[in-house]
């Protein structure tokens, strides 16, 4: 069912704009790429919607970064690779963790407005999975927030440096096995083509695939779903975190209600006022993501309730306040105090584990394509990420890979070339479809049966079921973004639920309720999936 285009086009035939880099995405990784290329090209950055539209803006808690005397490399990596469950890759562990404190210092010096104690130095606090104080964070919790907009303001200074928003890239454009741009829609100009040296995929995560997210509505899995089908291997899609803790009230969008709240002492209540968690893990609240996450599932279950809640009444009103300004205005939006009432959480997708499979400088299994930050599998995370690790990983890599596409460039001496390529979809059909009803129902689906806890039955219907969806949108030929985004929604939801039935055991934020145990005799190994081929690859570690 899947085919190479998601649109017919004659390349020769549409208007084309020229660059040494494309960047698509908009995010912490493709920032901070676009500034590393432009230091040797000019440099095109696309989004689909405004600039600050990502999960970098949404990002609440931190940057996990060794900072203080106490800390270690080795305690960061340690943990790093314990949170990754066995599928963690050791180098790519080393290289953020080895890296995080000049990224951190570089974004200082930049002037982005880190949170600091009273003598001045950086404020730092601990999340769950983490053995001592290491996150950054940045106006209280709001630090994916001030990342944004530090980057952005060096962006926009920089001449080298285009941005086009609202612009949906559906696909990348390939010429015998190398990325050469991507075909690319604009509201005002339509259909037209990016020729450019080196192709940057920094298009974040893919939450939308869930009824219940932490995403933004543009986490649409494209970057996912267009690399697939240029013929980029994406690893182990099973691997999807879910937040813990998410706001749960009627009326409200699934908003984040950061770890950094349980690290400074919240904890985690039923609907009869009972702390559950000591009962879960050693670790209590500060357990890794996975584990409480499926505890409030447990103890919901348990309770017969909707949500649990967390409980921040040991701090005042006015300390709340100053240090989780966000979360303070969000819950008073809604009546709750939370210096008296307790907060209603539940679970939440939150962010995409598995991507596409890059090496420490970015570079995909297709020539001059690149994959950074949410939409990459770098190896940092394995079959969890740490808290915190993510916008680090972003920044790192981020740098990593603009570097390196720039010294392509400036080697490059070469005329880009437009190319005589045409795209046939012989079968594809227009018709009427209801793609917000589909939309609505799939995501509807991948929260009942593909979610926090799966079993082999209900992964099996959710195959079947988004296999005879896929029927009748994906040969569909669609003319806005609506159409394009629901037919990547359910490639990748594919792939998500096929890996997750084949992978027979429990690891990470994957869970089997029916293969409970975690079975390095058979599964400490990634699933790779490429669309060349016919079934998956199974690759051992």
């Amino acid at each position: 069912m899947i085919r190479r285009y998601l649109v017919p086009f004659k390349a020769h035939r549409l208007p084309h704009v020229l660059t040494d880099a494309l960047i698509i995405g908009g995010g912490v990784a493709g920032l901070r790429a676009a500034l590393a290329v432009a230091e040797h090209g000019d440099v095109l950055l696309v989004t689909k919607d405004h600039l600050r539209e990502s999960n970098t803006f949404y990002a609440q808690g931190g940057i996990a970064t060794v900072m203080k005397s106490e800390d270690s490399f080795d305690s960061h990596i340690t943990d790093t690779m314990n949170a990754a469950c066995g599928l963690g890759f050791l180098p790519a562990v080393q290289t953020v963790v080895r890296e995080a404190p000049q990224r951190i210092q570089e974004l200082i010096e930049w002037g982005a407005n880190f949170d600091r104690e009273i003598n001045g130095g950086l404020s730092i606090t601990r999340e769950g999975g983490h053995s001592y104080a290491r996150i950054v964070h940045a106006l209280g919790d709001a630090t994916g927030r001030e990342l944004a907009n530090c980057l952005a303001r060096k962006v926009r200074e920089n001449a080298n440096i285009q941005i086009l928003e609202h612009t949906f890239v559906l696909d990348l454009i390939t010429v015998d096995g190398g990325c050469i741009g991507a075909l690319a829609w604009h509201k005002d100009r339509g259909l037209f083509m990016v020729l450019t040296r080196q192709t940057l995929l920094a298009s974040g995560g893919a939450g939308v695939l869930y009824r219940e997210t932490t995403n933004p509505h543009v986490a649409t899995a494209d970057g996912h779903a267009m690399a697939y089908r240029a013929g980029a291997t994406v690893r182990d899609m099973e691997m999807v975190q879910f937040h813990p803790t998410t706001i749960y009230i009627a009326g409200a969008t699934r908003a984040l209600v950061t770890e950094a709240l349980r690290g400074e002492g919240a904890k985690l209540i039923d609907r009869n006022g009972v702390r559950f968690m000591p009962d879960y893990h050693p670790m209590a609240e500060l357990a890794p993501r996975d584990v409480v996450a499926r505890s409030i599932l447990a103890q919901m279950a348990k309770t017969k309730y909707t949500h649990v809640f967390l409980d921040a009444r040991h701090m005042s009103e006015s300390a709340f306040r100053d240090r989780f300004p966000g979360i303070y205005q969000m819950c008073t939006s809604f009546g709750i105090n939370p210096a008296t009432q307790p907060i209603p959480v539940h679970p939440s997708a939150h962010y995409m584990v598995g991507g596409v499979v890059t090496d420490l400088f970015g570079h995909t299994t297709v020539r001059n394509l690149y994959a950074i930050g949410e939409a990459s599998y770098t190896g940092l995370h394995g079959a969890n990420r740490l808290g915190s690790n993510s916008l680090i990983e972003a920044m790192v890599f981020g740098k990593r890979a603009g570097d390196d596409a720039g010294q392509r460039i400036a080697q490059d001496s070469e005329d880009l070339i437009p190319p005589r390529l045409t795209a046939e979809i012989d079968k594809s059909t227009r018709t009427e479809l209801d793609t917000g009803d589909v939309r609505s129902s799939l995501r509807s689906l991948m929260w009942r049966n593909v979610g926090i806890e799966r079993n082999g039955v209900h992964l099996d219907e959710a195959n079947e079921i988004i296999a005879f969806w896929s029927r009748y949108v994906l040969d569909k030929i669609f003319d806005a973004a609506a159409g394009w985004e629901l037919q990547n929604m359910l490639e990748v939801a594919s792939l998500v639920a096929r890996a997750a039935a084949l992978r027979t055991e429990t690891r990470g934020v994957h869970f089997r309720t029916d293969f409970p145990a975690i079975d390095d005799a058979h599964w400490l190994k990634h699933i790779d999936w490429n669309a060349s081929l016919p079934e998956p690859v199974l690759s051992p570690i």
